[in-house]
């Protein structure tokens, strides 16, 4: 047996014990999706703003003070891209699951209004949102779509997932039939700038987007779930799904109770 590598300071009991675990899209995200995708930021430079909501009363102590909503926000340097942790802000729901990262991109800083925006749920593995955002901040036009659709399958395939049977060309799924990704109609509520979004009628079907979610059991409730609006570049959606069909193993203290028993694990040592 490989004793301690310091051993006068024994483990904390407290701490889980670290794992290598596959397959990273049933792994979750450890607890940490805010701090390693705001780290991963912060290396490429963007600027973080906090934004404190509340009620401040006349003669009210500072830490009486009833703080109501908050927002992490990241800018990149060019302010044509950014990330707003929304878990702090009241999110809004997919697949009934509340978003925790909004991702968007415009076409110049001049511009209010986001081009396109992706949306994550929790236990998305953290690895697949950095990859997907260190791929949108390489971008010098991120709004400019630069590949096909099938880039994205062709992403997944590389790892072993499949083309469905019914839908080859537009939806894809792990072996196990458990995660899935697929091009189609949009959630509501998902932002873009097509202004075809706008004027589509309850009985049309709108501009197609990129939807990706793991199911653990038939009917269950999603693990996690991710959108990608129509406007996002395929390119920038095959660099997502790439990282998320990763064969490659990730480092956990917490696993998600919904797959313990489908993943692999390891010992970190």
């Amino acid at each position: 047996m490989e004793a301690p590598l310091y051993s006068d300071f024994p483990p904390d009991p407290s701490t889980p014990p670290a794992f290598w675990v596959g397959p990273r899209h049933l792994a979750g995200e450890d607890g940490r999706l805010y701090d390693a995708v705001a780290d991963a930021l912060a290396g490429l430079g963007w600027t973080s703003l906090t934004i404190i909501r509340g009620r401040h009363e006349p003669d009210e102590a500072p830490e009486d003070r009833q703080v109501l909503r908050s927002t992490v926000l990241h800018i990149s340097p060019d302010a044509l891209r950014w990330a707003q942790w929304c878990l702090a802000d009241e999110p809004f729901h997919l697949g009934e699951l509340p978003i925790a990262w909004q991702i968007s991109a415009r076409d110049q800083a001049s511009s209010p209004l986001a081009r396109w925006s992706a949306y994550f749920t929790r236990d998305v593995p953290g690895e697949a949102v950095t990859d997907f955002l260190v791929a949108v901040d390489a971008h010098d036009q991120p709004t400019a779509p630069l590949a096909e659709p099938g880039l994205v399958l062709d992403a997944v395939a590389v790892h072993g997932w499949f083309r469905d049977i019914d839908q080859p060309e537009a939806a894809g799924m792990d072996p196990t039939g458990t995660s899935h990704i697929s091009l189609g109609e949009v959630p509501p509520l998902i932002q873009d700038g097509d202004p075809r979004v706008l004027v589509t009628e309850a009985d049309e079907v709108g501009p197609a987007g990129w939807q990706a979610w793991a199911e653990p059991a038939l009917g269950a409730t999603c693990l996690w779930a991710a959108s990608f609006a129509a406007g996002v570049p395929h390119d920038l959606v095959a660099a997502f799904a790439f990282s998320l069909s990763s064969t490659t193993p990730v480092l956990r203290r917490v696993l998600p109770e919904a797959t313990q028993e489908r993943l692999l694990r390891a010992p970190a040592t």
